[in-house]
């Protein structure tokens, strides 16, 4: 399997890792590309009293400050944190009783025992905090054992794709009893940094939305900025019928793109249509007013290129009208991914995550 780009370029691809300190200046290498941002600003609460608690009761200063590892600098900005009271509530789930971003965080408790929570991106760590009756809280710090990754990937040795054609998602490195990993984000644009949990992930790079997957195992490690280049093996082909060579291409034409086993992996309607493929042997075929027409073509990684069918390249067959598919009553046919379709509605923020999504990372302030 073809993964990672290699310092040399050889013929197959490995794993490349530029690593660069995380600490002060690891966090500015952050602030230079863009974040993944999911909710806006939450509001800040600094106070709690727990509830049947004497009024006039005595409230303590916590102050907390997180760090990507132990001998790092305080993490001055993208923070998140949650403060749980540790019984549960009426619907079984801890209460989120105080909140804060940005860099260290200040509140101000009752006496009693908490659970606090610190988040950066889909880094985070929790720990129980007790507030005591009679002495002042020590300053809390956090240990993160966080880095991050930044994604990018090329076609063939090094031609450059444009972002809006790749999409990475990010998987955890253990594969569960179901055979399925999980999912630790989707959809993520290249050159961004995504701030993780020191370890190991499988990436998935998507070039295109065809047969151009690449997958790959990446390891993070605390403190340090991991940048990765995913070595693609296809190309982009733009695909035209036409009646001679170099001729204009003909309109309301029906496209099937086949593997060398017959396989099919592309439809497309339209004069002039464009697929990113893996490289291989493939035929296409076009049907035009009852005519089918088809022709074999290579794509080598890398080179993009184009492929005309001639109209002289007629087949005996008729035909076959394309299957159909069933969609449940009510249910429109979706759209090109993130595209909102006609008549859609703007989906309402997220509520602040709860204490059970934060265990599962699944809270929904994380970058």
């Amino acid at each position: 399997m073809f993964g990672i780009l290699p310092f040399a370029r050889i013929g197959l691809a490995i794993t490349l890792m530029l690593l660069t300190p995380f600490g002060a200046a690891g966090q500015d290498a952050f602030k230079e590309f863009k974040q993944l941002e999911s909710t806006p600003k939450m509001p800040k609460l600094n106070a709690f009293v727990a509830p049947g608690a004497a009024q006039g009761v005595r409230l303590r200063d916590v102050s907390l400050e997180a760090k990507l590892t132990a001998d790092g600098a305080p993490v001055e900005d993208g923070l998140s944190w949650y403060v749980f009271s540790p019984v549960a509530g009426a619907d079984g789930k801890l209460p989120l009783i105080a909140s804060s971003r940005g860099g260290t965080a200040a509140f101000q408790l009752a006496a009693g025992d908490y659970f606090v929570n610190v988040s950066f991106g889909r880094a985070g760590v929790t720990k129980k905090l007790t507030v005591p009756d009679a002495s002042e809280v020590d300053k809390q710090v956090m240990i993160l054992d966080a880095g991050g990754l930044l994604l990018n990937a090329v076609s063939g040795s090094d031609v450059r794709i444009r972002p809006n054609q790749l999409s990475f998602s990010i998987y955890s490195a253990e594969v569960r009893d179901d055979g399925e990993r999980g999912l630790v984000m989707a959809d993520v644009p290249p050159n961004t940094v995504v701030r993780l949990n020191a370890g190991t992930y499988h990436v998935v790079s998507e070039y295109g939305n065809v047969n151009a997957t690449i997958r790959a195992d990446i390891q993070v490690e605390a403190g340090k900025l991991t940048e990765a280049t995913i070595q693609h093996r296809a190309a982009q082909i733009n695909f035209k019928l036409v009646s001679e060579t170099g001729g204009e291409a003909i309109a309301d034409t029906a496209w099937s793109i086949l593997t060398a086993a017959g396989d099919s992996v592309g439809e497309s309607v339209s004069a002039f249509p464009t697929m990113v493929l893996a490289e291989g042997e493939y035929t296409a075929v076009a049907r035009n007013k009852d005519k089918i027409y088809q022709r074999d073509f290579t794509v080598a990684a890398g080179v993009n290129t184009d492929v005309e069918v001639l109209m002289k390249d007629q087949q005996a067959q008729q035909p076959i009208a394309p299957a159909a598919t069933a969609l449940p009553p009510g249910q429109a046919a979706a759209g090109p991914k993130g595209v909102p379709q006609p008549g859609g509605e703007i989906p309402p923020q997220p509520p602040l995550p709860s204490y059970e999504d934060l265990q599962n990372g699944d809270g929904a302030s994380l970058d």
